[in-house]
């Protein structure tokens, strides 16, 4: 796996195309949790998730091998490797699940890159996107277990811990991982005594079973809107990677999702997703673990369609 030198080398790469995000501190949530609490913006990255450093990273290191990737996504990676790909000239096709909102399919196909609809979820996205890949003579690119993403992915870590060095608490939203692995490498290295949590939905709880159960679990299926977290097993790179480096992970409900995306408009102004907004719906629901502490909620996207964000606000 990589270490905390392959990071800043992930970082020289990409940061001709990716800046640094904001650090923004919530004087209300600060005081409604009694903490200090700060906002790590990955909305507004290019793509408006932390998933285009991966995708970036990924593809600048791999184009010369690649005649064209095929990757599997509920909406963040999709746009990351769309965007990679008009970056460097790579011809990109992603499988989607068919519930994911019109607005990011749209937002991919507006990148150059091909949409496939398939499946119910992620994992049955990703199954056909293998075949897919072997059929026509592609690069099939695992969301999750492909380890050239996580490097990339972890320069947001690295960008928090350099302008927050006090850093005591982070928290992230874990989908498939990459995020959380970023979190562990960086903060775990640099100091062992932050403690980084990483957050599942409730409806979606595949790594959180496989971390209680000691073994790799999976649901039947999924029940959450939250399309960043939407999915049905845990996998084998991540879970090895974190079960004895994460300090734990917590559930949060779709309801308390929405909450903490209206609290974050509330306080800075920021426009989250259901799974972007996780980590603060989690600290409220875990207060216990934040309170007293130097804390940083990680906002990973901001791919939420118009009409359900307005639904929300409207609705708390």
């Amino acid at each position: 796996m990589f270490t905390l030198r392959d990071v800043y080398r992930a970082r020289q790469r990409i940061s001709k195309y990716i800046r640094p995000t904001p650090l923004v501190y919530s004087k209300r949530i600060s005081k409604e949790l009694d903490a200090d609490v700060y906002f790590k913006l990955e909305n507004t990255n290019p793509t408006n998730s932390f998933k285009v450093r991966g995708g970036v990273y990924f593809i600048s290191v791999m184009r010369d091998r690649l005649r064209g990737v095929v990757t599997a996504s509920m909406g963040n990676h999709a746009q990351s490797m769309a965007y990679a790909g008009s970056v460097f000239g790579v011809d990109v096709a992603v499988v989607m699940p068919s519930w994911v909102s019109r607005i990011k399919k749209e937002a991919v196909e507006e990148m150059g890159a091909k949409v496939i609809t398939y499946g119910s979820y992620y994992d049955e996205a990703a199954t056909y996107a293998r075949h897919y890949a072997e059929e026509n003579g592609l690069s099939y690119v695992d969301a999750i277990n492909e380890e050239k993403l996580y490097p990339g992915v972890a320069t947001m870590h690295l960008e928090v811990v350099e302008e927050l060095p006090d850093l005591e608490v982070f928290i992230n939203p874990l989908g498939g991982g990459s995020g959380a692995i970023g979190a562990v490498t960086v903060y775990k290295t640099v100091n062992r005594a932050v403690r980084v949590y990483a957050v599942q939905a409730e409806g979606a709880p595949a790594f959180y079973l496989s971390m209680k159960r000691g073994e790799l679990s999976s649901t039947d299926g999924v029940k959450t809107a939250a399309e960043g977290l939407a999915v049905a097993k845990a996998y084998e790179t991540p879970f090895n990677f974190l079960r004895n480096r994460i300090d734990d992970v917590l559930l949060v409900s779709d309801e308390e999702m929405e909450k903490a995306v209206v609290r974050i408009f509330q306080s800075v102004r920021q426009v989250a997703e259901l799974a972007g907004a996780a980590s603060t719906a989690a600290a409220y629901r875990y207060a216990h673990l934040v309170k007293g502490r130097k804390v940083v909620l990680n906002v990973t996207g901001g791919n939420i369609d118009h009409t359900k964000f307005a639904e929300i606000l409207s609705k708390h």
